[in-house]
């Protein structure tokens, strides 16, 4: 069976419609279309349910399902031993969201190439929802992530902590008041947990989704950010950034997501690396 007909129903599974699926794959709707018939006639069987709202599985598409998962997984699995060069003896790619590359995962590779010398590693960014997707489908073998799904078939497993503080450029400034405030939206708990500490502040003039441009744009012009305390440690050593007393502390678990069933003593050894660099890089270790 070609696998890109099981990437075709896995996505239509993620996304819960056609014309979502075809988005995500950058073909047409017909072309989505035209492989489920495929995949349907080759089964033996209707794989879903099409209406207006979009579509479901049927009972033959809900069994058909972790097949499809394994299919893709194992050809990928294959595609990328099969190409390694003669002097690795694996491959590990692990994908982390943008802000968690920062110190421990780059630290965490260092190990790697020390440590499993025979292991060949590639590294990926991306959000939640496109790291779990490429798990799923075997595209990575381990990700990292703020916001992990709960699937059928993946282990998720807290790998740390992140202690969101809030420093500044100056150590005199009121806090989250201020007008060189810049809020970083660290996701849903985090705003509601911002907005019970702070109930009475006006919305900032500068907002971001991204840790690291926030402290960059401080560090250039001045002000102040919530940002992880494993991040910003060093500036807070130099004495550049300060650490605001009495401000409150925000938390955020790591999570570390792979596929059920791994038993490669290579692939536990660099999880154990993982786990080791999280505790080191990550402050989970209560407050500042």
């Amino acid at each position: 069976m070609d696998i890109t007909l099981a990437r075709t129903f896995l996505a239509i599974c993620d996304v819960g419609n056609f014309v979502k699926a075809s988005e995500r794959l950058y073909v047409t709707q017909s072309t989505v279309s035209t492989r489920v018939k495929l995949l349907e006639d080759l089964l033996g069987q209707p794989l879903f349910v099409r209406t207006k709202a979009g579509a479901s599985l049927t009972a033959a598409g809900a069994q058909f399902r972790p097949f499809a998962e394994k299919l893709v997984q194992t050809w990928e699995q294959a595609r990328h031993n099969v190409g390694l060069p003669t002097e690795y003896s694996a491959l590990l790619t692990v994908g982390a969201e943008f802000t968690l590359w920062e110190r421990m995962m780059v630290s965490w590779m260092s190990w790697v190439r020390q440590a499993l010398p025979e292991v060949a590693l590639r590294a990926e960014v991306g959000t939640s929802d496109t790291l779990m997707t490429q798990v799923v489908e075997g595209f990575i073998d381990l990700a990292v992530s703020y916001t992990p799904q709960h699937r059928s078939g993946l282990v998720v497993e807290k790998l740390a902590q992140d202690s969101l503080v809030l420093v500044s450029t100056d150590p005199t400034v009121r806090g989250p008041w201020d007008s060189n405030y810049v809020f970083v939206d660290w996701g849903a708990e985090f705003r509601m947990e911002h907005l019970e500490a702070f109930p009475d502040l006006a919305a900032p003039a500068l907002a971001v989704s991204y840790g690291p441009l926030a402290q960059q744009h401080i560090l250039r012009a001045g002000g102040a950010a919530y940002l992880p305390l494993r991040a910003v440690r060093p500036r807070l050593e130099e004495g550049v950034l300060h650490l605001l007393e009495g401000a409150p502390v925000f938390r955020r678990p790591i999570f570390i997501v792979h596929l059920e069933g791994v038993d490669n003593p290579l692939f536990q050894t660099a999880v154990e690396g993982l786990r080791s660099a999280a505790r080191d890089e990550a402050g989970d270790d209560g407050d500042p």
